[in-house]
């Protein structure tokens, strides 16, 4: 196992989940290697109250969560000088689930709260996504709105925002679970013995992460049962708080 483990550190192989698509594919964030769709994270600022009462100013993270996803997180929190801005979730995609986890952890460890919805950015109207994707590359801020309508939390929208210190969902919002893979980003071909092992492995991970962040065991034993290709769960509004995915309101 002390091999897999190395692996693992790597960044080369990780967990992942198939969440919902999006109809366009943006262009790379990174450099050479990184693949369409990363997440990306960016400051926008609304109305009085988008974001909660008394909130304006949100962290809008987007995209599919990749093997460096995490480092643009604390990049984003870094640069808001003390302000704790809470963070919008909208993830779609093939997701790195062990990733997904990091950013939770960065929410807790810095504080921030952590919602899902989509930032529709007013500068983005009637462009076409990759010029919409150059107006949010830097960072913001930027006026948006905030929209609740068709939102899917997938899993690891879940796990990011397992994270934060409070949570919540709009009840327009659908959780919806599915199976898990291997994958590994270097190379495709996984052994089966290695694949079992290494499912097991970051199954385990994310039972130990998710009870730190104080959600119900129940929900990885939802995720445990769909198995690889399964069909994904809907978690109904009416087991949110039973599961602890959002946190009692004040």
């Amino acid at each position: 196992m002390s091999s897999i483990r190395r692996t693992i550190v790597s960044g080369a192989l990780a967990l992942v989940a198939i969440g919902a698509a999006q109809a366009q594919q943006r262009p790379p964030i990174g450099l050479f290697g990184s693949p369409p769709d990363a997440m990306i994270f960016y400051v926008a600022h609304g109305p009085a109250d988008s974001c909660g009462p008394g909130c304006s100013d949100w962290i809008a993270a987007e995209g599919a969560v990749q093997w460096d996803s995490y480092k643009r997180l604390i990049a984003i929190v870094d640069r808001q000088a003390g302000r704790k801005l809470p963070v919008v979730i909208h993830s779609w995609g093939v997701s790195n689930l062990k990733v997904a986890s990091s950013l939770g952890r960065i929410l807790r460890d810095r504080g921030l709260d952590a919602t899902v919805g989509t930032t529709e950015v007013a500068a983005c109207a009637e462009k076409a996504d990759a010029e919409c994707f150059t107006l949010k590359r830097p960072g913001g801020p930027l006026d948006a709105r905030l929209s609740v309508s068709n939102l899917i939390c997938d899993f690891a929208c879940v796990l990011t925002l397992a994270g934060g210190v409070h949570r919540s969902l709009p009840q327009a919002a659908k959780v919806v679970l599915s199976g898990r893979s291997v994958r590994n980003r270097l190379a495709p071909n996984i052994p089966a013995e290695q694949r079992e092992s290494l499912t097991e492995y970051f199954g385990e991970q994310h039972r130990k992460y998710l009870n730190e962040m104080g959600i119900a065991p129940d929900l990885i034993d939802i995720v445990d049962g769909i198995g690889e290709g399964g069909r994904p769960v809907v978690i109904p509004p009416s087991d949110w708080a039973r599961l602890h995915i959002v946190t009692p309101q004040p």
